[in-house]
């Protein structure tokens, strides 16, 4: 079965919608209020909420090909960031109308969003998920696929995915900043605990050939550069034109006011509440933590991050 791929893209954006909608409420003159918001609970080991969990059979009989490439990231981690540099590398020049016409979370969609029906138009495809390595299904293991794995230093994550999940309507209720402090650190939020999530991929990443394991900082620090590293990994060759390019409009700002990258166009979310690309920096944790807070987060880090050979940086 084939897909014009303007259907396509639109069918994911239905799926999309249906995936954030289920709980809208229509008033009247058909007017989307925001959704109640979705509980947590414990999903093998792993605490989700239900629209990660609701395809879960689908999901882990998803049928990868040779050629897709995963993206794989705790939230707030450079997910947007890493999917728009692939996109632009692979579809850049063939489909430019792309960069202006279908929003980047359709271009690359959730794999927990994906049914067996529905099939991108592009090759390679490409695919992103905040599931930790365990949940992965494993035909992506079979077909030897590429993926690409971006981990984000503990504190700046903590710092975007609160102000996330405070705009977020398909994320529980972040409550206040101290509240939500506790909970990161014992792994009560989406997706679970930062440290099973970026130490799995990383132990992974060790065995597999086939796992690009990136840092958030680095890509703070010279994007290019990061740019180059993903080339050798997906055995590409953009000219120093094309690469100069892609750097250049992928930076923050850049992102920040494209309406095809700021997630603008997306039904989930409440810019009234904030912003889906916020400040794109390293260190703004100093703004959030109090000196308390640091210590006892540090404390619980040595505790967690037993691996010498793993190394965030949370300063440039």
């Amino acid at each position: 079965m084939s897909f014009d791929p303007d259907q396509v893209c639109s069918y994911i954006h239905l799926f999309e919608l249906r995936w954030t909608n289920d709980d809208f409420s229509e008033t009247p003159g058909h007017i989307w209020t925001l959704p109640s918001r979705p509980e947590l609970f414990d999903f093998r080991g792993v605490s989700m909420t239900h629209f990660f969990t609701d395809n879960w059979e689908n999901v882990q009989n998803f049928k990868a090909r040779p050629d897709d490439v995963l993206i794989a990231t705790y939230p707030k981690a450079g997910t947007t960031w890493v999917s728009y540099i692939l996109d632009l590398l692979y579809f850049g020049q063939t489909s430019p109308e792309r960069q202006t016409s279908v929003p980047i979370y359709e271009r690359v969609p959730f794999l927990e969003l994906i049914e067996l029906y529905l099939l991108l138009p592009t090759s390679p495809r490409l695919i992103k998920t905040h599931f930790p390595v365990q949940f992965v299904p494993k035909s992506f293991w079979e077909q030897n696929c590429k993926i690409i794995y971006v981990a984000r230093n503990a504190k700046d994550n903590m710092v975007s995915y609160f102000h996330f999940d405070s705009m977020a309507m398909i994320e529980p209720d972040p409550g206040d900043w101290n509240n939500y402090f506790q909970r990161f650190m014992q792994g009560k939020v989406v997706t679970g605990s930062w440290y099973d999530h970026v130490n799995g991929w990383w132990k992974k990443k060790q065995t597999s050939p086939n796992v690009h394991y990136m840092f958030y900082e680095d890509l703070v620090e010279d994007t290019g550069r990061e740019i180059d590293k993903l080339c050798s990994f997906l055995g590409l060759s953009p000219s120093e034109d094309e690469r100069k390019r892609i750097t250049g409009g992928v930076q923050f700002d850049k992102m920040k006011k494209n309406n095809m990258t700021n997630y603008s166009t997306h039904a989930r979310m409440d810019f009234k509440t904030g912003s889906f690309m916020r400040k794109g920096r390293v260190g703004d944790w100093k703004n959030h933590f109090t000196v308390a807070q640091n210590e006892e987060f540090d404390e619980d880090y040595k505790k967690k991050m037993k691996d010498p050979t793993l190394q965030l940086r949370t300063d440039l």
